[in-house]
């Protein structure tokens, strides 16, 4: 009896299998290790393992849990004590102590928000992250607003989409001829107002050719909208002319006049005709009528001053050397295109007496002028001449020169340049270049060919260094200065309080302009908007 009741007792503790352990070890705790079990016998009781402090017991009236689920609980307990802590901490300063255990208090946050609250934890993380992001945020702002400084605030209004660099981003429907007419204006490969409004209608009248309207539809309604994806990619390459807006419009209204029930075939020729005949009469005839009618002007012993390089200027200069007139040219450049280079080129190569000097010497070259001839981009409604930026300084120089002899300023136009826009400064209506155009790339060289004795001399000189290169480029210190062939305004971006400006046109009062020769007459200012009125009723 007394050995059934010794391995009873020896295999009682690993029978029930359905009590929690937790339980157990609760009852056989209660007795002091060293206690005999009621049965006398003498072997002493198993030590049991201590509980966790923060998984109590089950009470008399609670739900026993298994062992699994007290860890489980235990554990979201001391996650969550650890996160009110931590917001404890957040909301009392002490946000710069972190957790000993940083995933787990993460997990802890998300596991006691998952009830679609957050947690004091979880509103200090977001209360944290909002600071950071806003102290963050004036850094990125700051740094934005310093590079939009280099932008003139007066002309920020003109500030816009930069020009397009390549044909990426072109829809489908621009023609391959248009495509290659952006890049040649935005280069200016193709420059001045008369050869961008030809170059233009050209490039359109390949565009009807390949034009085929579609089902459903007339050629008087789509073309109009087929053309508009051409115009559209030319405006973003570089803003149209006051002559190319005149000149589509013109086209437009010939499509729109076009009745529905005419053959494709037949509309098409139609207006590949008036393409042709609008840029013979409005431009190839006017500019022999206006060159010959203000060569007229220019008289033997004559000083023509003009100023960069229109065409116009250049065929009326041409017309009166041939008629055997004797005179000198003076010519007025400036930067960056230097469109008066090829102009001077052109007239020293035809026989002309030619003198060439920048902007920064208009005193010396308005001295001894006698007439003024420039060119327009466009003549305004208020009769003032809208043209390249430096052709208002031409023209009052010229009023105010010294010794108060004022000379003539005449100024070639033909009327498909004429608007009914108003213009009073320069301003409000311009067009921005890329500043960088202003910083030089390449080094001054001479215009023409001959033989330079400066740079000869220069290139001659022996290097007094040359032999002690090597050494003495080892041991001084790196110099950070530009070449001296460099421009000072290459790293003009990097200056502080430095902007450059480029614009591209400039505004000359009409009491400047003594006169405007057109292929309709030689007219004042004042009647540049009644001559408009009547080109546009014709």
């Amino acid at each position: 009896m007394a050995n059934s009741v010794d391995s009873a007792q020896t295999s009682s503790p690993s029978v029930p299998t359905s009590a929690p352990a937790t339980q157990q070890s609760t009852d056989m705790s209660s007795q002091p290790p060293s206690q005999p079990s009621s049965t006398g016998a003498s072997k002493p009781a198993k030590q049991p393992k201590q509980p966790k402090a923060n998984a109590p017991a089950a009470g008399p009236g609670e739900e026993k849990l298994t062992g699994a689920e007290l860890k489980k609980k235990a554990k979201a307990e001391k996650v969550a004590r650890r996160a009110r802590e931590k917001a404890e901490r957040e909301t009392t300063g002490g946000a710069g102590a972190g957790p000993a255990n940083p995933t787990s208090a993460k997990k802890g946050v998300a596991g006691a928000g998952a009830g679609g609250k957050d947690v004091p934890g979880q509103q200090a993380q977001k209360g944290q992250k909002h600071r950071r992001g806003s102290n963050s945020q004036p850094s990125a702002t700051e740094q934005k607003k310093k590079q939009e400084d280099k932008s003139v605030a007066v002309f920020g209004h003109l500030y816009g989409q930069p020009r397009r660099t390549t044909i990426a981003g072109a829809g489908k429907e621009v023609h391959p001829a248009v495509l290659a007419l952006g890049l040649q204006m935005r280069d200016y490969v193709v420059c001045g107002s008369s050869a961008r409004c030809v170059a233009t209608l050209l490039a359109f009248k390949r565009v009807i050719e390949a034009y085929t309207t579609p089902l459903g539809t007339s050629l008087s309604r789509h073309l109009t909208t087929h053309l508009s994806h051409q115009i559209t990619y030319l405006s973003t390459c570089r803003p149209l002319s006051i002559t190319q807006g005149n000149a589509i419009r013109a086209l437009k209204l010939a499509i729109a006049s076009i009745d529905p029930s005419v053959p494709e075939a037949s509309a098409k020729a139609t207006l590949s005709d008036f393409i042709d005949s609008f840029i013979r009469e409005k431009i190839t005839v006017a500019d022999q009528v206006i060159a010959a009618s203000a060569a007229q002007k220019v008289q033997d012993g004559d000083v023509i001053v003009t100023f960069a390089g229109s065409s116009i200027v250049k065929q009326t200069l041409l017309t009166a050397y041939k008629q055997g007139k004797k005179f000198r040219v003076s010519i007025i450049d400036s930067r960056p295109l230097f469109e008066g280079k090829n102009l001077a080129r052109t007239l020293a190569n035809a026989g002309l007496e030619v003198q060439y000097s920048l902007v920064n010497g208009i005193s010396h070259a308005i001295k001894d002028a006698t007439k003024v001839f420039l060119g327009a981009h466009a003549m305004t409604s208020n009769g003032r001449l809208y043209s390249r930026v430096g052709t208002a300084l031409v023209a009052m120089s010229a009023k105010e020169r010294a010794g108060g002899v004022e000379v003539p300023v005449i100024v070639c136009c033909e009327t498909v340049k004429f608007t009914d826009r108003v213009a009073l400064d320069s301003i409000v209506v311009n067009e921005i270049a890329d500043a960088d155009e202003l910083v030089p790339s390449e080094p001054q060289q001479q215009v023409t060919g001959l033989f330079d004795p400066v740079a000869a001399a220069a290139a001659a000189q022996p290097d007094p260094k040359k032999g002690n290169s090597k050494t003495a480029a080892a041991s001084a210190p790196a110099d950070t200065t530009p070449a001296p062939d460099a421009s000072p305004l290459s790293n003009w971006k990097d200056t502080a309080n430095l902007q450059l400006l480029n614009i591209m046109y400039d505004v000359t009062p009409a009491e400047y302009v003594d006169m405007v020769v057109t292929e309709m007459g030689s007219l004042p200012p004042s009647a540049v908007p009644i001559v408009h009125r009547m080109s546009t009723n014709l």
